[in-house]
């Protein structure tokens, strides 16, 4: 009983918790290259998490963006189309690729 009280009070305890001064959340801008296949990137990939995911991943193969966006539809249900799916790969890899197929 004290176990579940202490989980409890730290647990609820934090939505009661103030800050008496102002908080800035710091702007990044990421470099985000045009091409053809921004267009499917933009409604497909950009509508759940920021380009700053897909810069992170840093320079990879074409593999890799394919299994990427395979992941994106699988686990996370990207509701993405046949078409999009090869224009967004190829995309990705162009202008965020390392230039090998694997």
């Amino acid at each position: 009983m004290k176990k579940i009280l202490l989980l409890s009070v730290l647990t609820f305890g934090s939505l009661f918790a103030q800050v008496n001064s102002e908080v800035e959340v710091p702007y990044i801008a990421y470099e985000i290259k045009m091409g053809k296949g921004f267009d499917a990137v933009q409604a497909n990939c950009l509508m759940c998490h920021s380009f700053g995911y897909i810069i992170n991943q840093g320079p990879q193969s074409k593999e890799f963006w394919a299994k990427k966006v395979e992941k994106m539809i699988v686990h996370f249900k990207a509701p993405m189309t046949k078409e999009d799916i090869v224009t967004v790969t190829d995309y990705l890899f162009e202008h965020y690729g390392n230039g090998k197929l694997k």
